[in-house]
């Protein structure tokens, strides 16, 4: 059976906070938002690397996030910045690093190295640090599955859709229809080793009817999750995620026939007549805690 590293609450939304401004940094717990991603890559300029990342080590050993997840965003493996941000991010004790520009399992393998040593070498758990693979060239495409499978401190994979069109050299659209192989080859090789899929950001902050489009686009191929640049994206992620009342109610019905099930010893579970398998029941599970997040009444089974 493939392990399930996708425990605890649903991560629909994960927010880019830029690494170098503190004022955004502090406010991280208000935003909404289910987890935020540092950023240590794309967004610092090469003059402000050492400085964000500073910044970034001091915030997660000094501010209070809440119940948001911190994931930091780190500089790729082919550049000068890669082990430097490991070794000062790491022992702050983020619940994730985000690893951009994975071309394959070794870039997984080789960031896994260095954060169980650094993992080892200051007292923390050895696990704790999660990865987050970006995959965001063809040849990650190809890969995915070998991503994917290639490290027990993976937790996602995310499409890095802005860079893959450029590998590919093609213009990326507002629907993203021209990324749709790559959407699925990730959402599949994700699950199939029982990560977290996240989908890439829409870039036009502006357009909020686009972004719901998009990400219900996104909820339909199976994603977890979708990051965002700006706060205002947030709620309108969450309004995608969020299940139907039918679905909720087909969610209730199927989660108290599992759980009637094994009050009566019984190993199997059947509603109206119809046999019901363990994932399933997971789907559902997962359905009314989106439930709960948004707020609808009467979530629980």
């Amino acid at each position: 059976m493939k392990p399930d590293r996708t425990a605890g609450r649903p991560r629909r939304s994960l927010l880019y906070i830029p690494g170098n401004n503190p004022g955004m940094i502090q406010n991280c717990s208000i935003y909404g938002a289910d987890g935020v991603l540092l950023d240590l890559e794309d967004s610092i300029a090469l003059a402000e690397k050492d400085a964000a990342r500073k910044l970034v080590r001091g915030a997660l050993r000094a501010l209070d996030f809440g119940g948001v997840e911190r994931v930091v965003r780190i500089n790729g493996r082919d550049t000068p910045y890669f082990e430097k941000d490991l070794a000062e991010i790491v022992p702050a004790r983020p619940d994730a690093v985000r690893l951009p520009k994975v071309d394959g399992p070794e870039d997984v393998l080789e960031a896994d190295r260095i954060i169980s040593r650094l993992e080892k070498e200051n007292g923390i758990e050895p696990g704790t640090v999660r990865i987050q693979a970006m995959l965001e060239t063809a040849r990650a495409i190809v890969n995915a599955a070998a991503i994917a499978s290639s490290s027990p401190r993976l937790s996602g994979l995310t499409l890095g859709g802005q860079d893959l069109a450029a590998d590919l050299g093609i213009k990326a659209t507002k629907d993203g229809r021209e990324l749709l192989y790559a959407k699925s080859a990730v959402v599949i090789a994700a699950k199939a080793s029982g990560l977290e899929a996240f989908d890439t950001v829409y870039t036009d902050v502006n357009d909020l009817e686009g972004l719901l489009e998009a990400t219900r686009t996104a909820v339909s191929l199976g994603f977890s999750g979708k990051a965002a640049i700006h706060p205002s994206q947030v709620p309108v992620i969450h309004v995608a995620f969020a299940p139907t009342e039918s679905e909720v109610r087909k969610a209730r019905a199927v989660v108290r026939a599992a759980r009637e099930a094994e009050a009566r010893g019984a190993g199997v579970v059947a509603l109206d007549g119809r046999m019901i398998d363990a994932p399933v029941v997971a789907q559902a599970e997962r359905t009314l805690e989106l439930a709960r997040l948004a707020g609808m009444e009467d979530a629980q089974a």
